[in-house]
């Protein structure tokens, strides 16, 4: 962050991260006491950007506009990176201070400054819960709906054509087991805010990929399952999603996760591509040095990994700067890490000491129950499971005489519990739950269909919906 003092995905107040140097993990970590061996291959790049570059990759830093007077700074930018990504110009408070205001000074400060060095430039973030106006913050319920949507649509088309991937939505999701959504006031006007976020950000511009971002999703965990619901949910339904962001803020509390690579995997399996897009790691010499390098080449292992960013370029510049987590020091010299970073590019996905978790965790196909019959409504269940969870798709098909609004009933396995809804309201979370349309899918014509879905613990096999039409 500017400041040194703020996530750029949270508030100084939201989260607090410890400050402490990378130290070797327990056993069954990636971490290991000596530098990985990368053997660079012929026509290996000298600098970051170039090298990922011959990968068809980029290679990327988060920028703050009031650095680029900064002579240190800007030549390590322009020499190092093909890639940039505002740290807070382009955020709502930013750029829509006064309600239909806008200013995009800074914002175009960076973005210039970047096509003038040939380099494409990720915006972050239009929709967000924190780094709001205060008019904003002030709103809700239909009236901030709109608000929201009119910023994305105002920002997106003032940019367009001159962003490669927009975070159109950032940290949606709540941390802890529960895998939900985030309290919010922009999750208060609706379920279904995120997917009107997409919607508007694909007509304003339609040729930047759109990004869900988030962080503590790098493993696979409650976190990153209800990500991972969400986006097959949106992929099934046409819902316009191409990337998922990683944020990877990484210390000795919250190291690289041992199925880094094998959750990144999965991801990309939905057929979205899948970016590292805040990457730093705190501590120093050879431990770190590591450590980045694993996440490049978990990143080079996987076909639509196509960039990865670090949130910063020194370690001064960071917004967690006593950890130094970056891979320049405070004079900009190359660090430990810098080497490993290049060398790992450069290998062009060469073996690893320590290879990764194979991807054990990605869902198998989907098994389908026929729908019951029945004059009103029909309704049929798609499962992805895994082990200890699932994920349900439950489709409605209204009957010859249509329906003004529907319930479906469904008895989960003992030990299943549902976790996460969407697109429906659920009444319990287990044994006998009773699922009802919301405000924007009860109304269907004879033969239409409207789909649901939700997360659950547990296993559903053998779960037979049926459904009642209002």
């Amino acid at each position: 962050m500017s400041d040194n003092s703020a996530h750029p995905g949270q508030p100084p107040r939201a989260r607090s991260w410890p400050r402490l140097a990378l130290v070797l993990a327990a056993a069954g970590s990636l971490v290991v006491g000596t530098m990985i061996a990368f053997t660079p291959n012929a026509s290996a790049g000298t600098t970051l950007g170039a090298s990922a570059a011959e990968k068809g990759r980029y290679f990327g830093t988060a920028v703050a506009a009031n650095k680029l007077s900064d002579s240190t700074y800007v030549g390590i930018l322009n020499r190092e990176f093909n890639s940039v990504t505002a740290e807070n110009e382009m955020k709502w408070d930013a750029t829509e201070p006064s309600q239909n205001q806008f200013n995009y000074a800074n914002a175009d400060r960076i973005v210039n400054s970047a096509r003038a060095n040939g380099q494409q430039v990720r915006g972050h973030a239009l929709a967000w819960h924190s780094q709001q106006p205060g008019w904003a913050q002030n709103m809700s319920g239909t009236a901030l709906r709109n608000a929201m949507l009119n910023h994305v649509t105002q920002v997106a088309t003032y940019y367009r054509g001159k962003i490669s991937a927009w975070d159109v939505v950032n940290e949606a999701f709540a941390d802890g087991g529960g895998g939900g959504r985030r309290d919010s006031n922009l999750q208060r006007t609706g379920n279904d805010w995120i997917e009107a976020a997409f919607r508007a950000a694909r007509t304003a511009d339609p040729g930047a990929k759109l990004c869900y971002n988030d962080y503590n999703t790098d493993g696979q965990n409650a976190k990153s399952n209800a990500v991972y619901a969400m986006v097959q949910d949106f992929k099934a339904r046409g819902v316009p999603i191409d990337c998922v962001g990683f944020q990877s803020h990484f210390n000795a509390q919250s190291p690289v996760p041992n199925d880094y690579q094998a959750n990144l995997q999965r991801f990309a399996n939905l057929g979205v591509d899948v970016q590292i897009t805040e990457l730093d790691i705190e501590g120093s010499g050879t431990t770190q040095a590591n450590n980045f390098g694993r996440v490049v080449q978990a990143c080079l292992a996987i076909t639509r990994c196509t960039g990865i960013t670090v949130w910063g370029i020194r370690d001064t510049d960071s917004w967690r700067a006593s950890g130094t987590p970056l891979l320049f020091d405070g004079s900009g010299n190359k660090k430990a890490a810098y080497t490993s970073t290049l060398n790992a590019l450069n290998s062009g996905g060469n073996p690893i000491t320590t290879p990764p978790t194979p991807p054990t965790t990605t869902p198998p196909p989907p098994t389908t129950t026929p729908p019951p019959g029945g004059a009103g409504c029909s309704a049929s269940v798609s499962l992805n499971s895994w082990t200890g969870g699932f994920v349900a798709t439950i489709r409605v098909t209204a009957g010859s005489s249509g329906t003004n609004g529907w319930t479906v009933t469904t008895t989960l396995p003992a030990g299943a519990t549902v976790t996460n809804t969407w697109n429906a309201t659920a009444s319990g979370n287990s044994g006998n739950v009773q699922f009802r349309n919301v405000s924007y899918n009860g109304r269907l014509t004879a033969g239409q269909t409207t789909e649901f879905g939700f997360q659950g613990t547990g296993s559903a096999t053998g779960m037979t919906p049926s459904c009642t039409a209002s």
